[in-house]
């Protein structure tokens, strides 16, 4: 395997994890959460929320500083432990604020050791076939989330809930770690777990007076608003509102993920053959069109094919965000450009299902939210179409 394969593969896995098995996972064992302990809808998704919204702000722009001046390696080796950790503890609180304290702590994981790192790592190495390279990775996260929910009844079955939290724990530690040690900041590192000497801070210029950074932020805030309100409730709608039992539930939110697994490598392989502007406008009408399916939940016809449309729009989500940026602003200053944006996205993400359950809370029906969630994403939608087909500045990278 070569250098930059590795490179690949450790992403992927660090995204199975952290993304796929955590991130994914956790809105899984929400109605268990709900049922033992009493909490409303509101509640048991402030914790995403709420981490979120104090997480985002304090430690993005920091990781972005970080990973721009020393590289991703040792910030993505401390966010996969603290989130291995962070579901232990899940699996072992009995009060609402040691669901908060933990769920704290598994944000921070998700920002050391999640997407941004692993987007400016890619970065750092694949310039030509950085699509490619950047869906192949972000498999990991469709295939995580999809075995995480397809294991997971079987886990509940057989050690509850709370057992089947913790050896997700174990199992995101157990595999991401080793990887992450040994892979390498970028081509010329010196060695593959020798501290490089802190690289020049690139200046960010005159990118936060231009449009289109404020275009891709407000655009990408919507649409990953709209996913994460999907996401959060979809379990919540489904077990709950609709009675369907552990395993339909499953099957919906498992097809959603599988669907995203095939939505990577074309959005990835269409990323690198046509203007990467087009292909963000492709992912985020499919996420505004597959919501409005929900409101005929009741028809199996329809709930499926939201699966499929809302999975292939889930599966190029993330994985875009960088490519349009890197494109249009270049990788010397990627770590702290993402932190800014991925920060915003996560407030987006935060409050939106919070928003959401707050709705169904006081209304009794998720119509209300759902509408809410429909006419956010068309606004990102809208957003995106105004951005400049590209950037004026050549990508610096290595070139495979």
């Amino acid at each position: 395997m070569s250098r930059a394969q590795y490179v690949a593969v450790t992403s992927f896995v660090a995204l199975f994890s952290i993304v796929g098995l955590a991130l994914y996972g956790l809105p899984f064992y929400y109605d268990f959460m709900v049922k033992e302990f009493g909490w409303s809808r509101a509640q048991v998704t402030s914790g995403n929320a709420i981490s979120k919204l104090l997480i985002g702000p304090l430690f993005g722009f920091m990781a972005g500083w970080i990973v721009d001046r020393f590289g991703p390696r040792r910030l993505m080796m401390a966010g996969i432990m603290m989130a291995g950790v962070a579901l232990i503890g899940l699996a072992h609180m009995t009060s609402l604020s040691m669901f908060y304290a933990f769920y704290l702590l598994n944000a921070i994981g998700y920002v050391c050791g999640g997407p941004l790192p692993n987007q400016v790592l890619l970065s750092r190495w694949f310039d030509k076939s950085r699509g490619k390279a950047m869906g192949f990775a972000y498999l990991g996260i469709g295939i995580g989330g999809y075995l995480v929910l397809k294991l997971s009844p079987m886990l509940v079955n057989a050690f509850g809930w709370r057992g089947a939290l913790q050896f997700l724990g174990i199992l995101i530690i157990l595999l991401a770690l080793p990887m992450a040690y040994f892979v390498r900041d970028e081509p010329n590192a010196a060695g593959s777990n020798k501290p490089a000497a802190p690289a020049p801070v690139a200046p960010m210029g005159g990118i936060f007076r231009n449009p289109a950074f404020y275009l891709l932020a407000l655009g990408s805030m919507c649409s990953i608003g709209a996913v994460g309100g999907t996401n959060q409730h979809l379990k919540l709608f489904l077990s709950l509102d609709l009675q369907f039992s552990q395993t339909a539930a499953a099957s919906i939110a498992s097809t959603v993920l599988a669907c995203s697994i095939a939505g990577r490598l074309l959005m990835g392989w269409l990323a690198d053959r046509i203007p990467r502007k087009q292909v963000m406008l492709l992912i985020y009408a499919l996420i505004a069109g597959s919501i409005p399916l929900l409101f005929f939940a009741q028809s199996q016809a329809a709930l499926y094919a939201f699966a499929v449309i809302f999975g292939l729009g889930l599966g190029g989500e993330y994985m875009i965000i960088p490519l349009m940026a890197a494109e249009l602003f270049g990788v010397k200053v990627l770590g702290r450009l993402l932190g800014v944006i991925l920060t915003a996205d996560g407030v987006a993400e935060a409050t939106f299902p919070m928003l959401v359950g707050y709705l169904r809370d006081t209304t009794g029906s998720y119509r209300t939210g759902f509408a809410l969630l429909i006419a956010v994403a068309l606004a990102g939608t809208l957003a995106i179409a105004f951005l400049p087909r590209r950037g004026a500045q050549p990508l610096e990278a290595s070139h495979v």
